[in-house]
């Protein structure tokens, strides 16, 4: 369903990718279709839930009027293009199942956007709730800043949430949509619009609530170091590749020195003696001292 006041505004595709969210999904379509913004149309997928989501969700499509289906799991990326294909906005909004869109978010996305075509995407900042939907309070100050490949891929700027990404269409069509190959999509797709010559513009305003809780994707150190370096290694013929995933390497080790010891034990094994830093060392003081002094450390 489109929610339209004028034609005259671009239409804005968002897509709702859901699994086993059953507990928040409700929360993350009414806040699509409370937006301030009229000129909306809202795929909601069923990507092979095993909870009570797909019963939600035709409750709500019988109340609110959206475009439903359900099928059986293919992964984001799949779903994402596939859904892309079918929609027919202009710009498009990708967002989490888990997650509360602002009232005034894809509004000030929109006129911002309006005459800044050099734009593929357009972000801003995000509150952390927890399970139930209280503020977790330990969000950094939001600030405007501007992306090209080069801050992203060297990590140079502070990136762009991911329930804030809103997509010209040209751009996503112009590399080729998600990558199916890799499961960590937001990274990839920002990674190869911004080598095609566009920039992500990171709005100065909380436009979302991002929902913490115990299956977040970056809780999974395994499938984020997998998927970042196989993202990286897309872009193996930039000069700073190696640095790159010497610096990501160094980070996630010292982030499963504590947790996950064999992951860890993994990623200094990768990781050649010269490319060691202060994260290295302090990894290392994790993974060998007693568990006591490790808390500390």
């Amino acid at each position: 369903m489109v929610n339209s006041r004028s034609s005259s505004y671009p239409l804005v595709s968002v897509i709702i990718a859901s699994y086993n969210h059953g507990p928040y999904i409700e929360a993350s379509i009414r806040s699509v279709m409370a937006q301030t913004y009229a000129h909306i149309e809202l795929l909601v997928i069923d990507d092979g839930s095993t909870d009570d989501s797909v019963a939600t969700i035709t409750r709500l499509q019988k109340e609110l009027g959206f475009d439903f289906r359900v099928q059986a799991n293919q992964g984001l990326s799949i779903t994402l293009n596939e859904a892309i294909a079918r929609c027919q906005g202009a710009l498009i909004a990708p967002f989490g199942s888990d997650d509360v869109m602002l009232p005034a978010r894809l509004s000030l996305q929109v006129d911002y956007m309006h005459d800044k075509p050099e734009v593929g995407i357009c972000a801003g900042s995000v509150q952390e709730i927890d399970a139930q939907g209280q503020p977790l309070g330990r969000d950094k100050p939001p600030y405007w800043r501007r992306l090209d490949f080069e801050d992203v891929f060297l990590n140079r700027k502070p990136g762009s949430p991911a329930p804030t990404l809103l997509f010209r269409r040209e751009a996503l069509e112009s590399v080729g949509g998600f990558d199916p190959e890799v499961r960590l999509e937001d990274l990839m797709i920002e990674l190869k619009i911004t080598r095609a010559g566009y920039f992500i513009d990171v709005l100065g305003e909380v436009l979302a609530l991002y929902r913490v809780h115990g299956s977040n994707t970056y809780k999974n150190y395994p499938f984020m170091v997998d998927n970042v370096l196989r993202t990286f290694a897309r872009f193996s013929d930039h000069p700073a590749y190696e640095q790159v995933c010497a610096n990501y390497r160094n980070s996630m080790f010292l982030k499963c020195a504590r947790q996950d010891k064999a992951l860890a034990r993994r990623l200094l094994s990768e990781l050649p003696m010269k490319a060691w830093d202060r994260k290295t060392l302090r990894g290392l003081w994790r993974l060998l001292l007693p568990a006591q002094a490790r808390e500390r450390a």
